[in-house]
């Protein structure tokens, strides 16, 4: 061999330096690690049961706390002087609502409370509004008519 054809070979086999490669930082070899795990995770099937619930068991707790709680609240409603003041209204004898109310069974107690506490106060004047912000504003897209300032037509 000649001295170009040694020179030559001796460069196409030296070793070339290895580019600086740093390591990955512990914080994210340990999230992809955790990552890995995680998502092999997700694979292996799961087990779902299911049974049979009865009504009794889903019913109770909508009515929340005791009867002497729910016997509270309602005698707490009818002393109210707004309720009073409706019942005369009505004719209802104040003196004799109460008496049956404390004659009422625990079960009658904690559904008189339920429908106590489901009663709009004030009505559903709150939705009535937004039901009809919503109709306005559909027909203001719609191009139907122009109340808000900010929509504008698909027209």
């Amino acid at each position: 061999m000649n001295r170009q054809e040694q020179a030559f070979q001796a460069a196409h086999t030296a070793v070339a330096p290895a580019p600086l490669v740093s390591r990955p930082s512990l914080a994210k070899r340990a999230i992809a690690s955790t990552l890995i795990a995680s998502c092999t995770l997700m694979a292996l099937p799961m087990h779902a049961s299911a049974q049979v619930v009865p009504t009794d068991a889903l019913v109770q707790p909508a009515t929340a706390g005791t009867a002497a709680d729910s016997r509270v609240r309602v005698n707490a409603f009818f002393a109210r002087e707004d309720v009073r003041q409706a019942m005369v209204k009505e004719g209802v004898d104040t003196a004799a609502a109460q008496a049956r109310v404390d004659a009422m069974s625990d079960d009658e107690i904690r559904a008189l409370d339920g429908r106590i506490a489901q009663a709009p106060a004030g009505g559903d004047v709150l939705g009535i509004i937004f039901a009809v912000f919503v109709i306005l504003l559909v027909t203001d897209i719609l191009g139907f008519t122009k109340v808000f300032p900010f929509t504008r037509s698909i027209r």
